[in-house]
């Protein structure tokens, strides 16, 4: 049986119109269900069965939304906050719908990809431990690469706390004092990354995430803005990236 959902909902998970200005809509006659003009605003649809239009055109129907942000430093990984840039403020208002939030977190200081979501099932399958859905990341060090860095990380590094991370691989991408590695994770402890470096002597000085899963983060998306993902880079998410 499919899903229903109240007419004036339906205008507002679309970003159509607020349940405000779809009263409106709907005195105007502006709004027909089946070539009908409904009778109140919480009357029951069903999205993909019923032929709902605003002014004459059918409107299509996206039960979710999936974004890619490319998110700036300086910007808290939240839905909001009252003292903070967050995430969604970032959103333009074309592609913004209630629900939406971060799958995941970033550091207020790291930047790259972050998942924009309303589907609260496929967020909960990407952060799921059980799922180990790989991200990876690039940092800049604060000094050369110790000789048993890389080891440490496939073995599984020992936090300060007595936490043993799960193995991960670190790959260097540049040498020199202020080098740059490539980190991949199986897991999203908090700060882990830096405390994973710190505890091999050394402090991180950037980090950015460069991929979920199978996705890599598109190289044309400028920092601070955001694009919707099609269908096959949303599989992508779900997927382990080839070790290269």
């Amino acid at each position: 049986m499919p899903e229903s959902i109240r007419l004036d909902r339906f205008f507002s998970s679309q970003n159509l119109a607020s349940r405000k200005e779809f009263r409106a809509l709907l005195k105007q006659g502006r709004v027909t269900v089946n070539q009908t003009v409904p009778k109140s605003a919480d009357q029951k649809v069903c999205p993909g069965l019923d032929r709902i239009c605003l002014d004459g055109k059918e409107i299509g129907y996206q039960k979710y939304i999936y974004l890619m942000l490319n998110k700036p430093p300086g910007v808290v990984s939240a839905t909001n906050d009252r003292s903070q840039r967050t995430v969604l403020d970032l959103v333009p208002e074309a592609l913004f719908r209630p629900g939406l939030f971060p799958a995941g977190r970033l550091d207020k200081d790291t930047t790259g990809f972050v998942l924009l979501t309303d589907d609260g099932d496929f967020a909960h399958r990407l952060l799921s431990p059980r799922q180990h859905i790989v991200k990876t990341y690039h940092a800049v060090l604060d000094g050369p690469i110790p000789e048993d860095m890389a080891a440490r990380f496939r073995e599984g590094v020992t936090l300060k706390d007595g936490f043993v991370c799960l193995p991960a691989l670190l790959k260097p991408l540049s040498d020199g004092e202020r080098p740059a590695v490539e980190i991949v994770l199986h897991e999203g402890k908090y700060h882990q990354i830096k405390r994973m470096a710190a505890a091999c002597g050394r402090h991180v000085l950037a980090l950015k995430r460069v991929k979920m899963g199978g996705l890599p983060l598109d190289p044309d998306l400028p920092e601070g803005e955001c694009r919707e993902l099609l269908h096959k880079e949303i599989v992508k998410l779900l997927e382990t990236p080839k070790a290269e």
